[in-house]
């Protein structure tokens, strides 16, 4: 009888054992940069800066029957952050991700913890991956996915500590979050709606906690054929924001060709609304493109809504892109003509609406399956009207260069 409970008991934990899905992976991206009049405009005396920052992941994945864990633990620095005798960088390691997914069935599933969240193009939500740290989100997912539907709504609060009573909220983040996404797929293409309630804490006297409300809700339309690849899109903004109502709009649109099975031509615009410097009404007209990979759009060199250009005058971007791709080789050129959306005044002085033409160079080299070389230069041709927005001196030579190297081995991989 023992031999008979032991036999049953190592069946047992065999079946435990391999019905459990395991994943271990790494992530080394260490990227140089030599910014010569990025973000904003350098001027007289001042002198370029250079340096190399680094992003070190380990990404834990589990799964087993209808759970699935995740773990992405990260250490992100610039060299030379500490002396070489310390233990520790400025930032330190931190959790980009944490969170456990509940598989109800084949339509339903929960998520909670911590979590990226990347929609569509990634203009009002995305994954912010350009940044070392990235993006992502402390909150609650319900999904839905029916037949070529797909339904996500997402709830998050925030705290900066267990409190006893109400406290004041100093992390530049969101108090809470609710979103709706929706999505209708269709065979070579799909259609997403999406409303976005956002609320933000502003104080009111001496411990006295308001919190007000954005919303953000549009319609996306991607495009995915064998030679035509677009993207449409159109969002508006409403609400209150720092005792400001607010009303703004934006429209997107991008369309690029195979012209053959190497060479890709593009077009596309973009408009964010903006505030007119002149306007006395009181009322926030701009639109914020909140939680978007914002470096993806308007030029490489980060000078529009890259922790930047909120609330201001908007912006008209008309571009083109041409990319060539050949084995493990690739190359895109892009040109950006700026403009902003409303007026800019020096004074009493209304200024042309042209602030400046970027054009970014990207090449990108691919080792082996995961390591990757990415090399890119932009160079800005900045207006007088640009120099009232961002300072610094537009006569000056603007631009930026980098290369980033990305290994991400796959360290173990067990799947039963």
């Amino acid at each position: 009888m023992k031999r008979l409970y032991h036999l049953m008991l190592l069946i047992a934990l065999n079946q435990v054992v391999f019905a459990q899905n395991l994943e271990l992976s790494a992530e080394i991206r260490p990227r140089y940069e030599f910014r010569h009049g990025f973000k904003s405009l350098l001027d007289d005396g001042e002198k370029p800066a250079s340096f190399v920052s680094q992003r070190s992941r380990l990404n834990i994945g589990f799964g087993q029957d209808k759970i699935k864990l995740m773990l992405r633990v990260q250490d992100v620095r610039v060299w030379g952050d500490v002396a070489t005798n310390m233990s520790n960088s400025s930032n330190g390691v931190a959790l980009f991700e944490g969170y456990a997914q509940y598989d109800l069935n084949d339509l339903w599933s929960f998520k909670i913890g911590r979590q990226v969240f990347s929609f569509d193009n990634q203009r009002i939500m995305g994954g912010l991956d350009w940044a070392q740290q990235g993006r992502s989100h402390d909150a609650f997912l319900i999904s839905y996915t029916p037949n070529k539907h797909s339904v996500n709504l997402g709830l998050s609060i925030s705290s900066e500590k267990e409190t006893i009573i109400e406290a004041r909220y100093d992390v530049n983040n969101y108090k809470n979050m609710q979103f709706l996404k929706y999505v209708y797929h269709l065979d070579t293409s799909y259609l997403s709606f999406l409303f976005l309630n956002t609320g933000f804490q502003f104080e009111e006297g001496l411990s006295n906690f308001k919190t007000q409300y954005l919303q953000t809700y549009g319609v996306f339309y991607n495009l995915n054929k064998p030679k035509w690849v677009g993207e449409f899109s159109v969002y508006g903004q409403s609400g209150t924001l720092a005792n400001a109502n607010v009303s703004a709009w934006y429209v997107g649109a991008d369309l690029s060709h195979y012209v053959t099975e190497n060479w890709q031509i593009g077009f596309g615009s973009e408009y964010l609304s903006g505030t007119d410097m002149n306007d006395t009404s009181g009322n926030n007209k701009s639109f914020n493109p909140l939680f978007g990979t914002n470096h993806k759009f308007n030029g490489y060199m980060d000078y529009f809504y890259v922790g930047n250009h909120a609330n201001s005058v908007g912006l008209t971007d008309i571009y083109a892109n041409v990319k060539f791709t050949q084995n493990r080789f690739g190359i895109t050129f892009t040109p950006h003509l700026f403009s902003s959306a409303k007026t800019v005044f020096n004074g009493f002085e209304k200024m042309n609406n042209y602030l400046g033409t970027e054009i970014d160079l990207v090449a990108t080299y691919r080792f082996q399956k995961n390591i990757n070389l990415n090399v890119g230069y932009s160079q800005l041709f900045a207006s007088d009207t640009m120099e009232i927005l961002k300072g610094g001196n537009a006569s000056k030579t603007q631009n930026w260069a980098w290369a980033m190297l990305t290994i991400k081995p796959e360290l173990l991989s067990f799947k039963k």
